[in-house]
């Protein structure tokens, strides 16, 4: 793909995403949206490969399924009530059909099918955006309606999200679906928090974009999209495996890592909401993704393959590791002590 598009393309989804993030009219939302939809097409279909025409058919058929019933359920709320304004979604049936909107946009289940289908077909870079920079404009339209959602809805939504993503990433292979589905199980987390402290689900999403984004940039720079090649991707790069295993226990939220904190400041939330059982039960779904979580670092970092492996071994190189993963893996790694000055705050 040439450069000019390559900026046009990515200069759209930024627009796209200022314009819903900045917006307070339920029209311009819904442009921005299919701005962001339509910039990121020609990003999942530009290597030309049957998976990925597929994948970018299936992004956009969901996309305009859940673009059409997010300006549905405004237009019904305005038919009700005469408001446009994004904060005034009042009208129960509006509220439960936008829920469903931006559930399908943001892979929530029951509507997570397309996700991981999407992101086994697209590029690694293309799947970072898919996974971070395409959910931030759903999750602030969830983050202004926040009041009038379901509580119910959401919270079996969000525990659904957390069992499905942790229970179908078991035995996958494949890389870029075992991290469609911890991002499923990660949403799911955001999702039960939002109606009691929408901060929280913001900071959880902030995080998890910064491991997700290491662990994506960390994969491309090794050339790595199934568990048989990160096995060999060690005498690369000893160094940049070794930085993968920590994010990956920093996503899967053990402590002492960065994601341990936006665990435990949704299960102490959750406990001061008198949610004990919701939030026993979303702790111990995360276990299932620590699992595979676990398995990738294992793989990354401790396998030796026998010496009779199909696999030939890559060359050792001595190029430095690009300074934004290894920024990016400090912060992925280290700020659980700055949890006291966000306590207070949140």
């Amino acid at each position: 793909m040439n450069p000019q598009a390559k900026l046009i393309f990515a200069s759209s989804l930024l627009l796209g995403t200022t314009i819903v993030i900045s917006s307070n009219h339920w029209i311009t939302a819904w442009a921005g949206l299919e701005i962001n939809t339509l910039a990121i097409l020609p990003l999942i279909s530009k290597s030309h490969h049957p998976r990925a025409i597929e994948a970018a058919t299936k992004y956009f058929l969901t996309q305009a399924t859940a673009s059409a019933l997010l300006l549905f359920s405004s237009m019904t709320n305005a038919w009700h009530t005469g408001q446009w304004d994004i904060t005034q979604m009042t009208h129960p049936t509006s509220c439960l059909i936008l829920t469903s909107a931006l559930a399908m946009k943001l892979g929530l289940v029951p509507f997570h099918f397309w996700f991981p289908e999407v992101l086994q077909g697209s590029p690694l870079i293309t799947g970072l955006l898919l996974s971070t920079a395409m959910k931030l404009p759903p999750i602030t339209l969830l983050y202004m309606t926040a009041q009038s959602l379901n509580p119910t809805v959401l919270t079996g939504m969000a525990i659904l999200s957390a069992a499905l993503g942790g229970w179908m990433g078991l035995n996958q292979t494949q890389v870029r679906k075992i991290l469609a589905f911890s991002s499923i199980s990660h949403l799911g987390w955001m999702a039960i928090i939002l109606i009691y402290n929408p901060k929280l689900t913001l900071l959880n999403f902030y995080l998890y974009t910064l491991m997700t984004a290491t662990i994506f940039l960390t994969l491309n720079s090794t050339n790595t999209t199934k568990l048989s090649t990160l096995m060999t991707s060690w005498t690369k790069a000893p160094a940049l495996s070794a930085m993968l295993m920590l994010t990956l226990l920093s996503l899967a939220g053990l402590p002492p890592l960065t994601g341990f904190l936006p665990k435990w400041l949704i299960i102490q939330e959750l406990t001061k909401q008198e949610m004990t059982p919701a939030a026993t039960i979303i702790a111990l779904l995360s276990l299932l993704g620590l699992f595979f979580y676990l398995r990738l670092a294992y793989c990354a970092t401790i396998t030796l393959p026998p010496h009779s492996t199909n696999h030939m071994k890559q060359w050792h190189t001595n190029k430095p590791i690009p300074s934004s993963i290894a920024i990016l893996t400090v912060l992925s790694t280290t700020l659980l002590p700055l949890s006291p000055m966000i306590s207070p705050t949140i």
